[in-house]
């Protein structure tokens, strides 16, 4: 069990680390993170799973736990984590429990946990709680009393995506990979979007077969880079396992930065919600915060982690967020992500402006920036604490690591939640000097991992 509870989720590998029972002492110890309003009300939890082989036997564990600990079950099967985010607001439940281990290897599984409103569970706000009572207080025998229900939500989501078009001309053609993750459940509904779909790796298979679902590793996007330009698509869209997040690729066969997916979107929908707050995270472009400022939005920096994501755009009432990680939130979505609905917002804007994602995206292409690289540091917060010494003549801030501003580049160091880790990323206004100031980095922080 040791490990298993993260920062945003509870995951490991299955059956050494995390298995049936682990479920069942989550599922049962769930209720201590609820609010008693809800216990009062007869509370009622969303239940769902991805497609990996151990994902049923999980999730009757778990439901077994929650039901044993008086809660009732609505378990609406195979679906989407933004299905299920989206199943907990829509159908008023108390909370949500998706059982998947996101774009993990085959041998990995997990819970990813909400509250009422599809508000996120984070180590901050009822994992930990969790993790104490399962460590102290084994759970009784199961005697699941509490109610069942199975319900299926996809027409409704259907009817919800399908609220976010407003333009279906002209027809695009999008190529799309899946990689045998949860997205394929949508293969009709992107239909429905009006686009010529040229299919990659649709079939639910948790041993992904043909690559790993993480897009945000470049080698993940060849197929898809390889059909866009094979089939002279407009656009590419690569989904993750739990179909959470969306990357893109343009009709190049050029990957496009989240934060520039974000800095896209931010001006079409502050022309729906005008002067409104965009939120968007610290290691994001330049170009980003400077696409809100120009359309008269708000552009509010926040923390990486969908959980401070969503809270800072619940109390600012933000229409959008998006985060570098691929994840983009909606506030007409309980403020919860969906990959989905930002392929149609994406649509949106190529059909309204009339123009190709590259060329779109040329304008908003104008600085040069490392990506996130890793690099091996014990004393994390120590390195964090020199780096802001080294760097103390430009503008510093600390709402995640340390962030450096110059006038020519600026930088993020962040410390990961769950390895000794730091986590560099780099922007400047010309190729040159991101070299230089990367190089005074290195000079500090030592080679990178993966030899970047």
């Amino acid at each position: 069990m040791a490990g298993v509870f993260k920062a945003y989720d509870v995951r490991g590998l299955y059956p050494q680390e995390l298995d049936e029972n682990l479920a069942y002492a989550v599922g049962y110890h769930y209720r201590a993170i609820l609010d008693d309003d809800d216990l009062a009300r007869g509370a009622r939890v969303v239940v769902s799973r991805d497609m990996r082989s151990s994902s049923p036997r999980l999730v009757a564990a778990l439901s077994d736990g929650l039901r044993t600990a008086g809660l009732g079950v609505i378990d609406i099967g195979l679906a989407t984590t933004p299905m299920n985010y989206f199943a907990v607001g829509a159908l008023q439940a108390s909370g949500g429990i998706q059982v998947t281990a996101s774009h993990n290897p085959p041998a990995y599984n997990g819970f990813k946990l909400s509250r009422r409103d599809a508000i996120p569970v984070s180590s901050d706000s009822g994992i930990t709680v969790i993790e104490e009572l399962v460590r102290r207080q084994p759970p009784p025998p199961p005697e699941p009393h509490a109610s069942i229900e199975r319900r299926d939500i996809g027409e409704a989501y259907r009817r919800h995506v399908l609220g976010f078009l407003r333009h279906q001309e002209p027809r695009l053609k999008v190529a799309v990979d899946v990689a045998n993750g949860m997205a394929t459940l949508y293969q009709n509904l992107l239909k429905e979007l009006n686009i010529e779909l040229v299919p990659l790796f649709f079939g639910l298979d948790g041993n992904f077969p043909n690559h790993e679902a993480n897009p945000l590793k470049e080698e993940n996007l060849r197929d898809l880079k390889g059909a866009i330009l094979e089939h002279h698509c407009a656009l590419g869209v690569a989904f993750d396992g739990d179909a959470d997040r969306a990357i893109f690729v343009d009709e190049g066969g050029v990957t496009v930065g989240a934060d520039l997916i974000t800095a896209l979107l931010a001006p079409e929908i502050l022309r729906r919600f005008p002067g409104a707050a965009i939120v968007y995270d610290i290691r994001s472009s330049w170009a980003t915060r400077e696409a809100i400022e120009a359309a008269g939005g708000v552009p509010v920096r926040e923390r990486v982690g969908h959980s401070f994501m969503k809270a800072t755009m619940r109390r600012l009432d933000s229409p959008f967020g998006g985060e570098l990680a691929g994840h983009f939130y909606y506030r007409e979505n309980y403020f919860a992500d969906s990959s989905l609905i930002t392929v149609v917002e994406v649509l949106n804007v190529l059909r309204g402006r009339g123009s190709l994602l590259g060329e779109l995206l040329a304008p908003l292409r104008r600085y040069a920036g490392t990506g996130e690289i890793n690099f091996h540091v014990e004393d994390k917060e120590g390195m964090i604490r020199r780096l802001a010494e080294e760097f103390k003549d430009g503008k510093i801030d600390t709402i995640d690591g340390v962030s450096v501003e110059f006038a020519d580049w600026w930088f993020n160091v962040r410390p990961s939640n769950t390895e000794p880790l730091l986590r560099l990323v780099l922007e400047a206004r010309t190729p040159e000097l991101r070299e230089q100031a990367k190089g005074k980095l290195l000079a500090i922080l030592g080679q990178p991992e993966g030899g970047h």
